[in-house]
């Protein structure tokens, strides 16, 4: 590794763990209280907190905060004063001379690889004496700032191919919104029709757990497997026997959609002749094609209309389920089948686009991946070098 130092991260910085909160601490007014969910953008909701404290606690715009329960991540604060919350560090640079920018790509490196070590749950959680003993390269100022140029550079890149892909995505709502309004208040008066109405077959899968079979030829399949119109199948996909798959087959085909009912609701996945067995977080249906645009009506069960109907009557607490009778008295909006086959022709040449901009998403991400690999061993000053 050159002639890089090794050194801990707790010798690299100070970290400096938030203040413990607690509910009734929450105000209206003060400043604001930087949870985790204010990071990630997961909620926009923000509490604040009117009093003071040790100004240890005090975050300003320009700081590096590290997430280290839930969610592992760095993020620069860009906001006003405010002060932190628990599970969060504020870096603190008094120990080593750092560039901001290389320490932001190797912290999120090495979070990476301290949350693949994590076992137990799907919950993330590093100890504080696992996070200072963690071992990290420590180069030269000059190495520093020549390896974030070429990581923020791959960076840019990346994030200039997920804001098109973005865009994307965003052109297609706005186009619904445009030819048809929005269908919470109808304002163009469209006939409602039940989706039992314009569909047949309408079903769940699997009460149950199926015998699996790592030789198997189908794949057991739930609504987590559901996303963007595809059924997502991996290397932790379970496979089940050609037996059990006669056991518990449905009647799919090509006019077949798959809905997530249970956990997170409402994702959406057309059939395309996959070797699947359903689990019953997942329900499915035919569509009547003559009555009903399968395109159309993907993107209105995709969309917030949907999700707000189904959770006001889904039950459960933390996790949803929403019924096969919820699902088949799905009010549907049911403008003219001509105005709907032109919305799924403008949203094909959409998707399109969209495509080549996730292809273009991938080899970026690729890239800056690759460069972050090389970038923490040497690799990409000594390619410079020579």
């Amino acid at each position: 590794m050159n002639n890089w130092e090794t050194i801990r991260l707790g010798d690299a910085a100070r970290f400096i763990n938030g203040y413990a909160f607690k509910p009734k601490d929450w105000k209206t007014e003060g400043l604001e209280i930087i949870r985790i969910q204010n990071l990630t953008k997961s909620n926009g909701l923000s509490n604040y907190y009117d009093g003071e404290l040790d100004p240890r606690y005090k975050v300003i715009k320009g700081d590096f905060l590290i997430s280290w329960s839930a969610t592992l991540g760095i993020f620069e604060w860009r906001g006003n004063d405010a002060w932190l919350n628990q599970h969060i560090f504020k870096v603190v640079f008094d120990k080593k001379e750092f560039d901001k920018s290389f320490f932001k790509h190797l912290i999120a490196m090495s979070l990476d690889a301290m949350g693949r070590e994590t076992h137990g749950s799907t919950m993330k959680h590093i100890t504080k004496p696992r996070f200072d003993n963690f071992q990290i390269p420590y180069p030269p100022l000059a190495e520093q700032k020549q390896i974030a140029a070429i990581l923020d550079a791959a960076d840019s890149l990346r994030q200039k191919d997920q804001q098109l892909v973005e865009h994307y995505t965003a052109l297609s709502q706005s186009l619904f919104l445009e030819m048809f309004g929005d269908p919470e208040t109808n304002p163009m008066r469209w006939e409602c029709r039940t989706l039992n109405e314009l569909v047949s077959k309408l079903g769940d899968g699997l009460h149950g757990t199926p015998t699996y079979s790592e030789e198997g030829e189908y794949y057991f399949i739930n609504g987590n497997n559901l996303q963007n119109g595809v059924i997502q199948i991996n290397s932790q996909t379970k496979k089940v026997s050609s037996e059990e798959f006669n056991k518990h087959k449905k009647e799919l085909n090509e006019s077949t959609m798959l809905v997530s009912i249970n956990g997170t609701i409402g994702k959406v996945a057309f059939y395309r002749g996959e070797n699947i067995v359903l689990g019953k977080s997942a329900c499915y249906f035919n569509v009547q094609e003559t009555l009903i645009n399968k395109i159309f009506l993907y993107r209105l069960i995709e969309s917030p209309y949907f999700i707000k109907y189904a959770s006001g009557l889904a039950t459960g607490s933390t996790i949803k389920n929403v019924s096969l009778k919820t699902m088949r008295n799905f009010p549907v909006p049911t403008p003219p089948k001509e105005l709907q086959n032109q919305f799924a022709e403008r949203i094909a040449i959409i998707e399109q686009q969209k495509q080549q901009a996730q292809a273009n998403l991938e080899n970026s991400e690729a890239l800056f991946n690759s460069l972050l690999q090389r970038a923490f061993t040497g690799e990409l000053t000594a390619d410079r070098a020579a």
